[in-house]
């Protein structure tokens, strides 16, 4: 004896590969299987899809940031452009960074922060590594002691999402084509 696999009645097989007590029952059970078989390939399907989202958000985040520092850069040398290396305090041809005062890698919440950002010179940001030390004794003729104890202090640690981060950027995009065109 066994047992059907749709009505869960006791039955007698004719073969061992038997599963249903009937024909009406074999018939109900393929269509159940059919059906949950249909539903475990949408499931399938549906996580594939989520998770190509979730990885395509992912990459979105990172290029949001970094089209975003492209206007706030812009911005920085438009501010700063008669102000000479905050760092080594020339003037001199060749190639000007927007440079943070707290690193993007340490501090990423200000990465946009005007406060962080000034006119810096190639080799003082690329090669000296910012070179911090005389970066800050201007910055603080700059902006003054407090607002740079306040960079130094900051400690909110907040991750913008890619809304914030556009926001960011079509802010900066407007002031640098207001800047120009004044």
């Amino acid at each position: 004896m066994k047992k059907c696999k749709f009505c869960k009645k006791p039955f007698e097989p004719f073969n061992s590969l038997v599963k249903a007590c009937s024909v009406e029952c074999a018939i109900k059970l393929a269509e159940s299987d059919r059906a949950k078989k249909e539903a475990k390939q949408k499931s399938d399907e549906i996580k594939r899809v989520r998770s190509k989202l979730k990885a395509l958000s992912a990459n979105d985040r990172p290029k949001a940031l970094r089209e975003a520092q492209k206007p706030v850069n812009a911005y920085i040398h438009l501010r700063d452009k008669d102000d000479p290396c905050i760092s080594c305090g020339r003037h001199h041809q060749g190639q000007y960074h927007a440079g943070h005062y707290r690193s993007v890698g340490s501090c990423p919440e200000l990465r946009f922060n005007e406060l962080n950002i000034h006119k810096q010179c190639m080799p003082c940001n690329s090669h000296l590594s910012g070179n911090l030390i005389e970066y800050r004794k201007r910055l603080i003729k700059k902006i003054g002691i407090d607002k740079v104890e306040w960079l130094e202090n900051y400690q909110q640690d907040k991750k913008l999402t890619i809304d914030e981060i556009r926001a960011i950027e079509a802010e900066f995009k407007e002031t640098v084509k207001r800047l120009k065109s004044e």
